[in-house]
Order: structure tokens, then sequence, then C-alpha cells
């Protein structure tokens, strides 16, 4: 597999592999490190007595969260809470739906989303780089896709820091001086872009 790209590549058995040096390999931990504190613990233990149909149900939060990362990582599954663009529907209304769907969702995909973060951290700490400072990290089956979740929630992370919605052009990004203190996490979202993008295409 050729280092040259610093892309995902297909294996020849499925799945995908990516050439990485000790600085990326840092950076993509210490992303989803952060991703994981972000996100918080898991919910406790249930005691041993406890009904496991009742902790399945369990439920979750109905208010979106303050914190513009952690919504857009968790948005509103019916639009804004105003109603824009959700003509003729009534705005208590659907932030009432919203809530709802909230409460019985969120706590499942804060799961998914912590399990994604670990799935990283883990397969990272496998790697060791070798003489060329380089560690060759392979993706097959589940865990690919755990990658492909990762990289985009830590994108959208990225993105809600920057407060960079779909509509700017990475063009402008580039333009940014070095010296402004937001480059090196617009260089960090634009890579993360590249990696997801290359995953998508690999798989």
């Amino acid at each position: 597999m050729g280092r040259s790209t610093g892309m995902f590549e297909s294996l020849k058995g499925g799945g995908a592999a990516i050439a990485l040096d000790e600085i990326e390999i840092s950076i993509l931990r210490s992303l989803a490190v952060q991703m994981l504190e972000l996100i918080g613990p898991g919910e406790p233990e249930p005691a041993e007595d406890a009904d496991p149909l009742a902790a399945l149900f369990a439920d979750g939060p109905t208010e979106p969260p303050s914190d513009p990362a952690l919504a857009r990582l968790f948005p509103d599954a019916y639009g804004s809470p105003d109603g824009a663009g959700d003509e003729g529907v009534d705005p208590v209304e659907l932030k009432a739906r919203a809530a709802e769907f909230r409460r019985y969702t969120e706590n499942d995909l804060r799961a998914r989303k912590r399990e994604d973060a670990l799935a990283l951290v883990r397969s990272l700490d496998t790697l060791t780089p070798a003489g060329d400072g380089a560690a060759v990290l392979e993706l097959t089956g589940e865990l690919a896709l755990r990658w492909l979740g990762g990289l985009n929630d830590l994108r959208l992370t990225l993105a809600a820091r920057l407060d960079i919605t779909e509509d700017d052009e990475s063009a402008a990004l580039f333009r940014l001086p070095d010296d402004d203190p937001r480059k090196p996490m617009v260089m960090a979202y634009l890579w993360l872009g590249g990696l997801q993008e290359s995953l998508i295409e690999t798989l």
C-alpha cells in the first residue's frame, strides 16, 4: 500500500487500510478522546434486580443540548423548534414531537456515538509506527463502519466549533491566514473530510 495519498485504500479481502504517521495517529486519538469527553459517560449499570425491559425504555432528555457541538451531533428530529420550514405545523406541536422523539432515541444515539469514538481510540492504540514513522491501520467489517461514523461525528463537532454550515465553501477556509487561531482546527476539519470521503469511496 502506497504512503503517498494519506487516504484510505481498498484491502484485497474487503475493507480499507491507511498509513498514518505518529502525528496523524496522535491528532485522531486526541480528537476521539475529546469526543468521548463531550458525549459523556454511559448510563450506569442497572442493578441486578432491575427490570431489563424498563432499562431498555429508560427516558432520555427531552430538550436539545445547549452546547452547539452536541446540538449538531443530536439534532432535533423535526427541524427547528420555531417551525421554520414546516409549513402548516403548529410550532408548539412540533416542539412536543421533537421532545418525545429525543426522549426515546437520544440515549441509544449517544451510546452508538460513544462506541464509534471508542473504536477509533482502541484501534489507534494498537498501531506501532515503523522505522519510517508510519503504521498501517486496517479496517474490516463493523470496524470500518464504526470509523465512518466516528469520522463524521468528529467533523460535525469541529464544524460546530468553527461555526461552519454546509453552505460554507472549503476554499474560503483554505484562505485563512496562518496566524488565524482557527487555522489548525480548520486544517483538521478539512483533513477529516478527506479521510471520510476516501473511506466512503473505498467501502
